[in-house]
């Protein structure tokens, strides 16, 4: 053979080789995709298989101890939901605004709403999530079980699927759906308080508009006093510790009305009390802070946004805290039911939460946080509208302030559609502040006339997008608001089908 021939044949071996290299590794890259695929499901399936060998180990030699185990891992599925879903919104706006990273955010989060969980959670729930079915109604004890075990699998299952859909939704909602379809398969749309569920409706409506209002409220006071000012870092010292001690004292009250009530119960007037003291502390503290921390910024918007970073990290952390002290309950408050119900032998309107039972819920959240929680969480802070430091501090605040103005007002809110509500209200204002301010007006005129023009378009582009007038995203906007009107009815369709399948099956 010639050495020419012996060069090509060479070379068409080498590029066979080649080719099957490039197709093992193609196999390779594969295989590595599916197998992180598949990772988060048997993480999560070894999570439920511990919650019920926990359930094994408390209940024993127990008769119903199968049924227990199951309500144990029914609970455990549901609290990987709320993790997945719910948690996003305490730090989605942070992580949208660059404020704090994916990881460090779900770190911060876990272990904040896990604290929550287990220090504030409450000794007791009501086994009728709230009263929207009176305990005498379903007074027989299995019936009752059957109806919780069935809410239990309808809830998660749609929570489940909402969050697969990258809809974030109230898991409030969602229990509240699940008990109401299950008390009216087991005994009639008599058993149902319908002015408590009237009241519910009504949160559908009031807590996003409530939560968009003020949030947009506090932008659009941040953007007249301090971003379009000639002065920047000027208006930045007057207003900025202002609005920190008005997050410190929002969030002091919030903490003391919903998330430590256990450890730490306060009337109102102490309540009120403890929150004005701590305004004057925050300032007394921030203030000399921002004056040292602004001392060598220059006049730009990317300056008056560092200023807002350690606030919303604060803000995510307290937020996950009293997030974990309440909804916990939505995980572990039917399974506690069901444990009591199995045990006592009698339906009760309230029942004791055991640690271990307490455990399974604190776990969950904070596992499917980690699990599934990324999607969410990038939708609520990326995906609806462009975060900045100072919007995200908006919905922050605004979540806080929301929830005690309603709890004042003996409104039922939900934290998510809060949330998810400030975060459309910032955006909204956004669009029509950057159409209709007269202020933005003058200031864009005045850099104009000082020929600075070119650097308040630099400025304005990086706040306010003013090549594309419409900041919200309506495709999101109308996929969240429909999943937000179906999940009480979708919930309680579902209970109604598991109630009636699980009792003929048994």
């Amino acid at each position: 053979m010639s050495d020419h021939a012996k060069e090509q044949a060479t070379g068409l071996r080498k590029t066979s080789l080649d080719k099957d290299l490039s197709k093992i590794t193609s196999v390779e890259s594969a295989s590595r995709a599916v197998s992180q695929q598949l990772m988060a499901p048997g993480i999560a399936l070894v999570f439920l298989a511990c919650a019920g060998l926990l359930a094994a180990a408390y209940t024993g030699e127990s008769t119903n101890g199968a049924l227990i185990v199951a309500a144990a891992i029914l609970g455990g599925y549901m609290a990987l939901n709320i993790g997945a879903n719910d948690v996003a919104n305490n730090v989605g706006p942070a992580v949208g605004a660059k404020a704090m990273t994916l990881m460090a955010a779900l770190v911060i989060a876990a272990i904040f709403e896990s604290a929550g969980a287990i220090i504030a959670g409450g000794d007791v729930v009501s086994t009728i999530s709230k009263g929207i079915v009176a305990p005498s109604a379903v007074a027989d004890p299995a019936t009752f079980v059957w109806a919780m075990m069935a809410a239990l699998i309808a809830c998660s299952v749609w929570v489940n699927m909402a969050t697969w859909l990258g809809a974030p939704v109230s898991t409030t909602h969602a229990v509240v759906g699940g008990v109401m379809g299950a008390g009216i398969a087991a005994a009639g749309f008599g058993a149902v308080d319908w002015h408590v569920m009237g009241a519910i409706a009504a949160s559908w409506v009031i807590s996003p508009l409530m939560g968009g209002a003020i949030a947009a409220l506090f932008l659009w006071f941040i953007k007249s006093n301090i971003i379009y000012q000639e002065d920047k870092i000027a208006a930045a010292r007057r207003w900025v510790p202002a609005l920190i001690s008005v997050m410190a004292a929002s969030f002091t009250a919030y903490l003391a009305t919903k998330g430590l009530k256990k450890i730490w119960p306060l009337d109102g007037m102490s309540i009120a009390l403890l929150s004005g003291v701590m305004f004057l502390v925050s300032m007394a503290i921030v203030s000399p802070m921002i004056r040292r921390q602004s001392a060598k910024m220059e006049n730009r918007n990317q300056s008056l946004r560092e200023l807002f970073h350690m606030p919303l990290v604060f803000a995510a952390m307290l937020l996950s805290f009293a997030h974990g002290a309440n909804d916990v309950a939505n995980a572990v408050g039917p399974l506690a039911a069901i444990l009591h119900t199995i045990q006592a032998g009698t339906v009760d309107a309230k029942v004791s939460i055991p640690l271990w039972v307490m455990l399974i819920g604190a776990f969950g959240i904070s596992l499917g946080l980690f699990l599934y929680g990324p999607k969410l969480i990038r939708m609520v802070g990326e995906q609806i509208t462009r975060m900045n430091p100072m919007r995200a501090f908006c919905v922050a605040l605004s979540a806080a302030i929301t929830v005690l103005v309603a709890s004042w007002l003996g409104l039922p809110v939900s934290s998510t559609h809060i949330a998810v509500g400030g975060v459309f209200g910032v955006g909204f204002l956004r669009e029509y502040y950057t159409t209709h301010s007269s202020r933005r007006r003058e200031y864009m005129a005045r850099k104009a006339e000082a020929g600075g023009l070119a650097v308040a378009k630099a400025d304005e582009r990086s706040e306010d997008d003013v090549v594309y007038r419409k900041l919200v995203r309506r495709s999101h906007f109308m996929t969240i608001i429909a999943a937000w009107l179906i999940t009480v009815p979708a919930a309680a369709l579902l209970a109604a089908a598991m109630f009636y399948l699980l009792t003929h099956l048994t």
